[in-house]
């Protein structure tokens, strides 16, 4: 199964990974982090979801997801 994880702590909220996901699971966090920006994150019930194409860790800019197979 994959899994997509992210650094939550260094988003910046920019929802390119939003974007460019096929299963379009990855959202925007309710809460803030410590930069004050919503970061995007998938929620664990979609996590099975993830087909692991790594389209979101290739499009960040600031290298915060990281695709697991």
């Amino acid at each position: 199964m994959a899994r997509a994880t992210f650094r939550e702590e260094r988003c910046k909220g920019c929802g390119l990974c939003i974007s460019v996901c096929p299963k379009k699971i990855i959202e925007f966090s309710e809460k803030l982090n410590v930069k004050g920006y919503h970061p995007a994150a998938v929620k664990e019930e979609k996590m099975k979801e993830c087909i692991g194409c790594a389209s979101c860790a290739r499009i960040c800019p600031d290298v915060v997801i990281t695709v697991e197979k």
